[in-house]
C-alpha cells in the first residue's frame, strides 16, 4: 500500500508542475458579455454588437473622439503579474468601417495606429496617471474589413525594452516618453492593473475623429513555467523518489511466507 501511495504521490506532483502554467491564457469573442472590456461610454457608444462580429459578436464603438480606447481592468486573464510566464502573446481583430476628421480644417480619412499598452498606476510619478509598457501595432485600414493584429513579449523578466516595446510615465532628455526612473520593463510586466487597446500613441497630439469600428477575438496567451531545466529536475527527482518508494525490501532471515 505504501508503494502504490508514494507512486500516486509522484504522479500527481508531475501533473502539479505541468499545471503551472500562467492564467493569462484567454480569448474575449463577446458571446458571454464584455468580459471586463470597456469602450468609449460603454454601453451608449459602446456595445456588443452581433450583427458585425468576425465568427461571433463583437465589441462596436461608434463615436466622436480624440483617440478609440478600450481598457480591462477586472478580468484576471489579463491583468496581474505577467513574469509568471516566460513570454505573453496579445491578440486581437479589429473592424473599422470608418475614422473620419471631424475637425473642417483637417477633412478627409484620419491616419491612425493602434496600440496595446500595460498600465500599472501604482508605478505612476507625481501628475502621470500611470506607469505602462506599449508597442504599436501598426496602421488602421479604414473600410478594408476584419484585420487580424498580435504582438508578442518574449522574455517578461527582460529589465530592458524588447521586441518593439517601449515605455511611458516619464519623459527623456529629448522629451520623448519613456518609463520613470528606476523602473523596468519587468516591473510593470509584474504588477498591470490594467491593459488597453488604444489609437493615443504616446508622445502624439491628435485632432477629433468620427470612429466607427469595433474589435473581436481578444486573446492572451501565455508560455508555461517553470522553465523547461526547472521541470526536467522535478521530474527527474520525482522519478527517484517513486522508484525508491516501490522497490522491494529484503525479507529478514528466518521469515515465512
Amino acid at each position: 500500500m505504501r508503494a502504490r501511495s508514494s507512486t500516486v504521490l509522484a504522479i500527481g506532483l508531475l501533473f502539479a508542475l505541468g499545471s503551472q502554467a500562467s492564467d493569462h491564457n484567454s480569448i474575449v469573442d463577446f458571446s458571454s458579455g464584455t468580459q471586463g472590456w470597456e469602450g468609449s461610454w460603454d454601453g451608449i457608444y459602446s456595445n456588443i454588437d452581433a450583427s458585425m462580429g468576425n465568427a461571433a459578436p463583437a465589441y462596436h464603438t461608434h463615436f466622436s473622439t480624440y483617440g478609440l480606447t478600450y481598457v480591462n481592468s477586472s478580468n484576471p486573464d489579463f491583468i496581474g503579474d505577467f513574469t509568471r510566464s516566460n513570454s505573453i502573446t496579445f491578440s486581437l481583430d479589429i473592424n473599422v468601417l470608418s475614422m473620419a476628421q471631424s475637425d473642417s480644417e483637417f477633412g478627409g480619412n484620419a491616419d491612425r495606429d493602434l496600440v496595446i499598452e500595460l498600465r500599472d498606476h501604482n508605478a505612476a510619478l507625481p501628475g502621470w496617471s500611470f506607469s505602462s509598457v506599449w508597442i504599436d501595432l501598426g496602421k488602421l485600414n479604414a473600410g478594408s474589413g476584419w484585420q487580424h493584429m498580435q504582438a508578442t513579449i518574449s522574455d517578461t523578466h527582460s529589465k530592458t525594452y524588447i521586441d518593439g516595446w517601449s515605455g511611458n510615465g516619464s519623459v527623456d532628455a529629448s522629451g520623448n516618453p519613456t518609463l520613470p526612473p528606476g523602473v523596468t520593463f519587468a516591473d510593470i510586466l509584474k504588477s498591470v492593473d490594467q491593459i488597453a487597446i488604444t489609437t493615443f500613441v504616446p508622445g502624439y497630439g491628435y485632432t477629433p475623429v468620427d470612429f466607427d469600428a469595433a474589435i473581436d477575438n481578444v486573446a492572451v496567451s501565455a508560455s508555461a513555467v517553470p522553465e523547461p531545466d526547472s521541470v526536467l529536475l522535478h521530474v527527474c527527482g520525482l522519478a527517484v523518489l517513486a522508484g525508491a518508494a516501490v522497490r522491494p525490501r529484503k525479507a529478514p532471515p528466518n521469515a515465512t511466507a
